[in-house]
């Protein structure tokens, strides 16, 4: 099953950049304060943000990772030692500590990948299904698929959408070559809003931000 490319009218484009806004302000609740990409204002938070990301945002704070990875180890301790060293070594996180993954995985981005080209346009990236339960997990999954061990690229959806834009290591056109897939599907069936009093599922709500950015998925 493949979603292929489709021609976006300018209003389709700003519709889902509404419905991302309303989506991100849904997951991110009256009380959570995001620094770097839940926001409201617009889906493009990393180039809005970029002079603070890059500039004087302290320092996330580390956060304690799963029994898989050591228990009191944390991301930066496995970078700083080179013992980030296989792929999939985020999967038995609880979800609090995905998302702390995702932010270390993000500034580490940052700091270690300024100015570097993305990939060639037309590779394909293979995205690993088995581990994808949640928005979280897949960023994580999408951000080893595309930038290799303990790789960011988004880490929630608009973030993904400002990533498609360019300067996160791929631009568009590329293919996402989904394995497992139907196991994420029924995982990520949960309705989300999208205004209006309108709702679809997660996994949707990616295929179709990935489609609209011109990017084919292979559902395997």
């Amino acid at each position: 099953m493949q979603y292929g490319l489709r021609n976006t009218a300018a209003s389709k484009t700003h519709l889902m950049a509404v419905r991302l806004r309303r989506h991100a302000a849904h997951a991110a609740g009256p009380t959570e304060v995001n620094t770097l990409s839940r926001t409201t204002n617009s889906p493009r938070t990393h180039r809005s943000r970029h002079r603070r990301v890059c500039g004087a945002w302290p320092a996330p704070p580390a956060a304690h990772l799963g029994t898989d990875i050591g228990g009191i180890d944390s991301l930066w301790d496995l970078l700083r030692t080179g013992r980030l060293n296989r792929k999939g070594m985020w999967h038995t996180l609880v979800p609090e500590d995905r998302h702390a993954w995702l932010s270390v995985a993000l500034w580490s981005r940052v700091y270690r990948h300024r100015g570097e080209p993305d990939a060639p346009a037309g590779r394909t990236f293979t995205l690993e299904g088995r581990q994808v339960v949640d928005e979280d997990s897949f960023c994580c999954a999408l951000g080893e698929a595309v930038n290799g061990l303990g790789g960011y690229f988004g880490w929630n959806l608009s973030a993904l959408d400002d990533c498609l834009r360019g300067g996160w290591g791929a631009a568009p056109p590329f293919t996402v070559d989904w394995q497992h897939a139907a196991e994420a599907r029924a995982r990520l069936a949960k309705p989300v809003p999208t205004g209006e009093g309108e709702t679809t599922t997660l996994f949707d709500l990616l295929l179709e931000i990935l489609e609209e950015h011109g990017v084919q998925v292979i559902l395997r």
